[in-house]
């Protein structure tokens, strides 16, 4: 059932990005911050946290995630520091991926050519 939570999850997640793509003018960089201050507008809700409870990688693995992971790491960085904890805990808690993202990029720009 995991499993099929998770597929259903980031499905309707693709579905509407992607019905945003063709039924609009945004482009691709315009869905995907709209997607990462939906994730942190979600989690500042209480709703994001219920998403990864019912669809687990399916809920961590998209775009909205990123904005669920700065909103998180803002709010304990605030917790634990005050104000200063604000702006460090963003990194703090999301630099894991921010970092995957880079290394996966660069790696996978070697293997492949861009067309022209």
């Amino acid at each position: 059932m995991n499993y099929l939570n998770a597929f259903l999850f980031a499905g309707i997640a693709c579905f509407l990005a992607q019905a945003i793509l063709d039924n609009t003018k945004l482009t691709p960089g315009h869905v995907t911050s709209i997607f990462t201050v939906l994730g942190a507008i979600l989690a500042f809700l209480g709703i994001y946290e219920k998403f990864v409870s019912f669809a687990g990688a399916g809920a961590t693995t998209i775009i909205s995630n990123f904005g669920y992971m700065l909103y998180k790491g803002a709010y304990l960085g605030f917790q634990e520091q005050g104000i200063i904890g604000l702006f460090s805990g963003l990194l703090c808690y999301s630099s894991c991926a921010i970092a995957g993202a880079v290394i996966f990029a660069f790696i996978l720009t070697l293997i492949f050519k861009p067309k022209d």
